[in-house]
């Protein structure tokens, strides 16, 4: 059976890229299923950044770059979340249709993750990361003076597409990590961009309720000018060099899709995960704004500053997957998704601190497996994984706006009781998948 799978992924390369020699498995990783090697890649970088990765890997000061430029951009595709309620008010439209103004973020995400951040392995990195940034910018110009809710929406959707450097930045952070220190490495950057989306609510809270929605997009432009100027002093040149074309390269994706049992299996939990995790924390800011809670602005920022807590098992979490507990990561983080929406049921009777609980309960377990699933994922052929990350994210995200999709019918249509039904229908899905993983090999990941 494993000859077979091999002789299957051997037979993808050759397709993809010609014939080549077959390649051994990667030995001394039992649980990590075997992916036919792709032409080798050849990476430029300079000097000091080569000795950095052969040796102990990035340093403290690019690995905290890395972390603030991830996470203040992909702040901006949460920004929107806690404001639906004020857009669709300023636009004159429903709330049910506002909340596709976080759909069409996330979807534009997919689209950036699926259609962009593969050009990580077939263009220069760094000049690719600064241009991706530089739309992102333009974008948020754009949505401060949107006179409408078509164009409103239209540009988040191009939003989404360009916020996706931040799946351009964590691959470069584990090529440049060695292998003893990759879970590590990734856990920090990740963590970085974990408190920029847990931030990111909050303080659009707290800068709306004071200057109004659209000093939210005017203060990120600011802040991404900032980033740009970071990345462009601090990022190495990373080069790789081969034969595949843009059309081949997008193609390759389906093939490692069905050929990746790790990546299959990783993605439909982070879809899962990140459908509860938007489902919660797009509809939860309107429940908390009706009785019996009636939250201000204020009381509510510091609610959706609660979550951030959360953010700080991300490093814990990828240390336990270096030392192979993988799988125990995984089972607790879905009993705290199941759990956390048992706390929001108990909340929705008017418990602001069953709330409180439910955020932080569930944003580490999704943060948790966020890592483990990367770690996973990063540990196979390093010339294919920023494809590899882009399928994973594209996936994850993909989760995401079907999540934020049913937040606002749900709230209308059944308030906290409705949203924790569904959030028990995300943990039990992965829980019947985690089931799986005791039934042969091809479940351990």
């Amino acid at each position: 059976m494993a000859c077979s799978r091999g002789a299957k992924a051997i037979a993808i390369t050759s397709a993809l890229h010609g014939s080549y020699p077959a390649a051994r498995p990667f030995a001394g990783r039992p649980n990590i299923p075997y992916v036919g090697k792709f032409p080798p890649l050849k990476v430029s970088m300079s000097p000091s950044h080569e000795t950095s990765a052969r040796d102990d890997g990035p340093g403290g000061w690019l690995i905290f770059s890395f972390a603030v430029a991830c996470g203040v951009t992909v702040a901006n595709v949460y920004y929107a979340q806690p404001l639906v309620g004020p857009i669709s008010d300023s636009f004159g439209i429903s709330v049910a249709t506002g909340s596709f103004i976080v759909t069409m973020l996330q979807l534009g995400y997919v689209a950036g993750l699926l259609f962009l951040a593969p050009l990580g392995d077939l263009v220069e990195n760094k000049k690719l990361i600064l241009l991706t940034l530089s739309a992102l910018i333009a974008c948020l110009l754009i949505s401060t003076a949107a006179p409408n809710a078509g164009i409103f929406i239209a540009s988040s959707l191009v939003l989404g597409i360009s916020a996706v450097g931040t799946q351009m930045i964590i691959p470069m952070a584990a090529h440049l990590a060695p292998e003893r220190r990759r879970g590590q490495v990734v856990g920090t950057v990740v963590s970085g961009a974990l408190f920029g989306i847990l931030l990111a609510r909050p303080i659009s809270t707290l800068i709306a309720g004071t200057f109004g929605w659209r000093a939210v997009y005017w203060m990120s432009a600011a802040a991404m000018c900032a980033v740009l100027a970071l990345m462009a002093y601090v990022l190495p040149r990373r080069r790789p060099e081969h034969a595949l074309t843009y059309p081949r390269l997008i193609h390759s994706l389906w093939d490692l899709l069905i050929s990746t049992p790790v990546l299959q299996r990783r993605a439909a939990y982070q879809a899962l995960f990140f459908g509860a995790f938007s489902l919660f924390w797009t509809a939860t800011p309107l429940l908390l704004e009706q009785p019996p809670f009636s939250l201000g602005h204020l009381a509510l920022s510091a609610f959706l500053l609660s979550g951030a807590a959360g953010a700080l098992i991300a490093p814990l979490a990828g240390r336990l997957a270096d030392r192979g507990h993988s799988r125990a990561v995984t089972g607790v983080s879905i009993v705290a998704m199941g759990l956390s929406f048992v706390l929001t049921w108990i909340g929705g009777t008017g418990s602001i601190l069953a709330m409180v609980l439910a955020g932080i309960v569930l944003d580490a377990g999704s943060q948790a497996h966020l890592v483990t699933g990367q770690r996973a994922i990063f540990s196979l052929a390093p010339e294919i994984r920023s494809r590899l990350n882009a399928l994973y994210m594209g996936l994850f995200f993909f989760g995401g706006a079907v999540g934020s999709a049913v937040s606002g019918t749900a709230v209308s249509h059944g308030g906290a009781p409705l949203v924790s039904m569904i959030g028990l229908g995300f943990a039990l899905l992965a829980l019947a998948l985690y089931a799986t993983e005791f039934l042969g090999k091809r479940g351990r990941a």
